[in-house]
């Protein structure tokens, strides 16, 4: 097959990586050079607000006993080896740079002090790199969580306001099974219900009226698809009888796998026929297991 396709190898075929966090899209070597150079070049500029005062740069870094000199890969350890097979905690301390949560919130996280714009900045220079490397593309993931209805449009100003487009790369949103958290901790969280609500209702919003979130709009003309997230290890109840609908599951106890594929992908379907409809662009749901969880989930 190759010999009847000139010019055509593994080098310079196009090739798809559908599986990227957003926040660990840049090898580890990339990641240190860039926190490296922000606290050369903008050391003292104010980016956290901690125990009740803001710091710089500078400040943070003094706080951690480090200095840009003492930065090395191995510090850093961001890189997922085999210790994190089949451990989700352990995946998830791997995106604290240097273990820390301060550095992550100020290098990886969109929703901070200053913005997101150091993550914005990381996010250009690798877009640079796939748009040199002109074979080699991506579906980078963004998390929503649905705490709130004002998610979509923060993630989508984000994304306009630092012109963060690349022909390579499309985005992929995934949405962590944390039901059970949000019941305790967020404000007028009383039922799941509430959290479809705050994941679908900005979208049908948005496709009714393009006005209405203008951001998001333009947004989610990048975007391909869902996907459901989470330590599939944890325990889950298991539903013998018809399970209660989602205005219905007020408990504390997260609802199990199957129950969030299905109300997601019931929603998605709803609103991929509306969209269709409206002629914009549909998305796929693609849950994505089988690391660590029940063998049900993979049906």
């Amino acid at each position: 097959a190759q010999k009847i396709n000139p010019h055509r190898d593994f080098y310079n075929v196009r090739k798809v990586d559908t599986h990227i966090h957003h926040s660990a899209s840049m090898h580890q070597k990339h990641l240190l050079r860039f926190i490296k150079k922000k606290l050369k070049i903008d050391g003292d500029r104010i980016v956290i607000f901690r125990d009740g005062k803001e710091l710089t740069l500078k400040e943070v870094f003094q706080s951690l006993r480090m200095t840009a000199y003492d930065l090395s890969l191995d510090m850093l350890d961001v890189h997922a080896d085999n210790s994190t097979l089949h451990r989700f905690d352990r995946f998830n301390l791997k995106y604290n740079p240097c273990g820390s949560s301060r550095l992550r919130e100020i290098f990886l996280k969109t929703d901070n002090r200053i913005e997101g714009v150091y993550l914005a900045g990381i996010t250009k220079e690798l877009f640079q790199d796939y748009t040199e490397a002109k074979y080699q593309m991506s579906e980078l993931r963004l998390s929503i969580y649905g705490r709130n209805k004002d998610e979509w449009d923060k993630l989508a100003k984000w994304i306009v306001k630092n012109k963060l487009y690349c022909d390579n790369v499309r985005w992929m949103v995934q949405v962590p099974r944390l039901y059970h958290i949000h019941r305790k901790t967020v404000p007028n969280m009383n039922c799941f219900s509430d959290m479809l609500r705050n994941i679908f209702a900005p979208l049908f919003e948005v496709t009714k009226d393009p006005s209405s979130h203008p951001e998001l709009h333009l947004f989610l003309q990048q975007v391909v698809g869902f996907d459901s997230v989470d330590d599939e290890s944890l325990g889950e109840i298991k539903i013998w009888r018809q399970p209660p609908v989602p205005d219905e599951w007020k408990d504390d106890n997260n609802p199990p796998y199957s129950y969030y594929a299905y109300y997601m992908w019931a929603n998605i379907s709803v609103l991929n026929k509306f969209r269709r409809e409206r002629g914009f662009g549909e998305f796929s749901f693609r849950p994505h297991c089988g690391e660590a969880g029940e063998l049900d989930h993979v049906v």
